[in-house]
């Protein structure tokens, strides 16, 4: 049966299928030896594909693990610089290829999903399947009963504004923010709009899922419940 080139790189683990589709278009993927640049390329398990001109393979076996990403790691798989990336964290445990789903900003701390399962990642990141995300949230200052009211409501960032938060104000100036919503660097541009900023930032949760005592740098293999739960809420 053939699929979709990105979906098929997907499976093998590469990444998820919107990174894999800026790959191929990339020019950096070949099929049966020729470079392919066009998403509507389909291919099946009898072609020969090739990333950097090297084989790659789907893998039946899936994995899903929840790291606990710390400050000044980079989620992507590689980077051109240099630099320290999550992957790095798993390096020589997980000896299968896989993948952050979704990014958490470079300083920022906590829950982060990584897998082999592109179709699983596809789903989870896809802004219809958008779940409940929680934050801890340290401010720079105490914060006003009407900032708070205001991040519950919704502000605006890059011109346009955000969906209602659900906002847990704890004591002085820490808060527990919890968004559907996946824009880039959201809670602290949020929190900017109101007039503070952001001294710490972790995910710790996403939807039913909760970090827990997974250590920082450290990771775990999901529960099958776990893994059940995501497919579930991707429906």
């Amino acid at each position: 049966m053939e699929i979709r080139l990105q979906k098929y790189m997907a499976d093998c683990g590469i990444a998820g299928r919107r990174k894999c589709e800026e790959i191929i278009t990339s020019g950096r993927v070949s099929v049966n030896g020729n470079v392919v640049t066009e998403l509507g390329t389909k291919v099946s398990d009898r072609d020969t594909v090739m990333l950097d001109n090297k084989l790659i393979k789907v893998n039946n076996k899936k994995i899903y693990i929840m790291l606990n990403k710390p400050s000044g790691y980079l989620t992507t798989v590689t980077d051109d610089r240099g630099r320290k990336t999550v992957m790095d964290l798993v390096s020589g445990e997980i000896n299968e290829r896989i993948f952050p789903v979704g990014r958490l900003d470079f300083e920022t701390e906590g829950l982060l999903l990584l897998t082999n399962d592109g179709d699983l990642a596809y789903k989870l990141t896809h802004p219809k399947h958008n779940f409940d995300k929680t934050y801890k949230v340290v401010l720079n200052l105490v914060p006003s009963p009407s900032a708070v009211s205001m991040l519950r409501n919704g502000v605006v960032i890059d011109k346009i504004k955000t969906y209602p938060a659900k906002v847990e104000w704890l004591k002085d100036n820490t808060l527990y923010i919890s968004i559907h919503e996946g824009r880039n660097r959201q809670i602290r541009k949020m929190c900017e709009a109101v007039g503070y900023k952001v001294k710490y930032l972790c995910r710790v949760s996403m939807g039913n899922l909760k970090l827990g005592n997974v250590p920082l740098g450290r990771w775990r293999h999901l529960t099958p419940a776990e893994v059940d739960y995501l497919n579930k809420i991707c429906e």
